[in-house]
């Protein structure tokens, strides 16, 4: 297959959106709603909320934990057939779910299985439209990430009519054939091959950026190959290698560490807005509508800020645009403890919804200017596979809050301050990294300020052009005075 010189920025590229766009419904918005089952399964088998916050912890959990594995069979099997393979398990685990007869049960078929499902359809959807698109690449994810603000605004009123009508038993195993439709998304990964990939060590060796040392390497790999017959192997065991390099950069690890902080603070909201809507007086039906109202807003949000951060005014300020929106999410959390009512909820639901679809457009945006979209996929995977332990921690730590103190607040506050401070981190390391620019500017500017001086014959020579006229008329009558000695 003929390699393109670059992303083609449209035709089957709009086709790649639309099948990230319906992964995005079936797998973040069919785990959004998850929460509608709390209450449900709570009175079901009589637990506590921590043992039954578990249930959403385990599915987010197995769905970043495996999102390398996904980012795997999709390097190196094919987009479309992990894509796939993902649907078909996450609709077992929903339909197995269906037969739950304790919570243990849910934790293996609705936590793990439909969670590994999903993991090995999301992170590859989102890599593609990275490699189909770059000067609209904002815009493409804004569309693309908002079929979880879409999904969730359709699925929640819908399953909240589906456990009145069937039960929840009923209302899980239609999921699990709704969830199905990742395999048709899976047929629309058509793959695309860009000169930037490297799956060869020839073609690694013609890229400008590697170092001269790790080309004498490969050179070496392939005289030696060539009489051994090794040389496939050496070659795909090196750029795996390759593949994952990106996690000694600076920049990208500092990105890691405020990704834990803000998968801490956003996980467990969605799965208490519902009962905590439903604690202070909210009828089932306004705390479903609750739910929509934020995953209609959550749609704006990821349009909206991907067609303004593709701006030439913004493009540039993407990154402050992405800690602006994680910051306003923190602050939102930490206003929620005193909403008590469903008029004072709504706008909460506004806020919070609009912000948490501007950042979830700008993540994958971001990932790709730290490490380039050649190693997009597998840096992605790593991006999801940080939200794990934080989605699996976070909701049961804030049940156990509630617990604890009989309220929502202190889990809220945690939420919240864990969100400021994820996006604080960020500010101040780009602000270090200005800092250090600047001094180094400074440095570069006073060394190239030195006038060194020196004599051959009777002509005086200057590294530098900063010495005027008189000068260099003094410095040749000295010198002329010199040799005439």
């Amino acid at each position: 297959r003929a390699r393109r010189a670059g992303p083609p920025d449209g035709g089957w590229g709009w086709m790649i959106v639309a099948g990230c766009f319906l992964v995005t419904i079936c797998t973040r918005a069919v785990t959004r709603c998850i929460s509608i089952f709390f209450v449900e399964f709570q009175a079901c088998f009589g637990q506590d909320y921590a043992r039954t916050a578990w249930i959403h912890s385990i599915v987010d959990c197995a769905t970043m934990l495996c999102a390398p594995l996904g980012s795997l069979i999709s390097n190196h099997v094919s987009c479309q057939v992990g894509i796939m393979l993902g649907g078909l398990l996450a609709s077992t685990g929903l339909i197995l779910g269906s037969f739950a007869s304790s919570l243990e049960h849910l934790y293996l078929s609705l936590g793990v299985l439909t969670g590994l499902g999903f993991a090995l359809c999301y992170s590859p959807a989102i890599a593609m439209v990275g490699k189909y698109f770059n000067k609209r690449k904002a815009l493409a994810y804004g569309i693309a990430m908002s079929g979880s603000g879409i999904g969730t605004f359709i699925l929640a009123p819908v399953v909240q009519l589906l456990i009145e009508q069937f039960s929840w038993r009923g209302a899980l195993l239609i999921l699990g054939g709704f969830v199905l439709n990742l395999c048709v998304c899976g047929a629309l990964m058509r793959p695309i091959s860009l000169k930037e990939d490297c799956k060869t060590a020839p073609e690694f060796l013609e890229q400008d950026y590697v170092p001269e040392t790790e080309k004498q390497d490969l050179k070496r790999m392939s005289i030696r190959s060539s009489s051994i017959k090794l040389w496939p192997h050496e070659c795909l065991c090196y750029c795996s290698w390759k593949e994952y390099d990106f996690l000694l950069m600076p920049g990208f690890m500092v990105l890691a560490v405020s990704i834990l902080f803000m998968a801490y603070g956003c996980s467990p909201l969605f799965v208490y807005l519902v009962p905590y809507a439903l604690s202070v007086g909210v009828s089932h039906h306004q705390a479903a509508f609750l739910m929509s109202i934020l995953g209609v807003i959550d749609i704006i949000g990821n349009i909206t800020f991907g067609w303004l951060t593709d701006r030439r005014c913004l493009k540039k300020h993407r990154y402050f645009c992405y800690l602006f929106a994680v910051g306003m999410d923190g602050l939102c959390c930490l206003f929620l403890p005193v909403l008590q009512s469903f008029p004072l909820l709504v706008p909460f639901s506004f806020t919070f919804g609009y912000f948490d679809g501007a950042y979830v457009t700008l993540l994958p945006v971001m990932t790709a200017d730290v490490v380039g979209t050649s190693l997009l996929s597998s840096a992605l995977g790593v991006v999801y596979f940080l939200h794990a332990i934080p989605y699996l921690v976070s909701p049961p730590v804030a049940g156990w809050l509630v617990d604890t103190t009989g309220s929502y607040t202190a889990s809220f506050l945690l939420c919240g301050f864990s969100m400021i401070f994820s996006s604080a981190l960020l500010c101040f390391a780009r602000l270090a990294k200005k800092i250090k620019r600047t001094h180094l500017q400074s440095l570069t500017g006073n060394t190239a300020l030195k006038q060194h001086i020196w004599t051959n014959g009777a002509i005086a020579y200057s590294v530098t052009a900063e010495l005027d006229q008189r000068d260099v008329g003094f410095l040749a009558m000295d010198t002329n005075s010199f040799s005439n000695r």
